[in-house]
């Protein structure tokens, strides 16, 4: 197509070329420029027509063409573009948000895990003051009863030895209940006007 076009082109140029030569020779003789040829006219605008049916059946149609095809690629380019950037901004919002809620869920853990530790640390301090005061209640008991025990202890022997030094003293075996009831009786008349103070 391109070559008839081209060859088609070169016919023409000829055939004008050859039409100027001969105006060129006839006005040789007269060099009057305004003087219309009508020969040339009718050979210029058989031409000029000519090539413009040509060029518009075999190179206007094929340019526009690609141009429309051209304008057509830039607008889908220019339309994805704008789709991708919709969904890029989209995506990034989306990203935003993710980023958002998972600080939020991470200082929300934080703030759990402290009050967490918090609550288990009041909860251990609880525990030791009330193994503290139950141990110290229970050594308080056990001192209160080695104590009485021992105060026990020492009733018996002072009975005892009462008994057995008011036995040198009068001569006589004591060693009776009645003797021994006596003798705790007195001591527990002691302890009274102590327990008094």
């Amino acid at each position: 197509m391109r070559r008839t076009l081209a060859t088609l082109s070169l016919s023409f140029a000829s055939a004008m070329s050859l039409l100027a030569q001969e105006e060129h020779a006839a006005s040789a003789e007269s060099a009057n420029l305004l003087d219309p040829k009508v020969g040339l006219m009718f050979w210029t605008l058989i031409i000029f027509v000519f090539l413009l049916v040509v060029l518009s059946k075999f190179a206007y149609k094929p340019l526009l063409a690609a141009v429309e095809a051209r304008e057509a690629a830039l607008e889908k380019a220019l339309g994805d573009a704008k789709r991708d950037r919709d969904a890029a901004a989209l995506l990034l919002a989306e990203q935003q948000k993710a980023l958002a809620e998972a600080r939020a869920e991470m200082q929300k853990a934080l703030n759990d895990g402290r009050a967490a530790a918090e609550t288990l640390r009041a909860e251990m301090l609880e525990k030791v003051k009330a193994e503290g005061a139950d141990m110290l209640d229970r050594t308080r008991r056990e001192m209160q009863a080695e104590k009485e025990k021992a105060v026990a202890e020492l009733r018996r022997e002072a009975v005892d030895l009462a008994i057995s030094g008011a036995s040198k003293v009068i001569g006589r075996n004591l060693d009776s209940a009645t003797d021994r009831a006596l003798v705790e009786s007195f001591l527990s008349g002691l302890d009274a006007p102590k327990g008094a103070r």
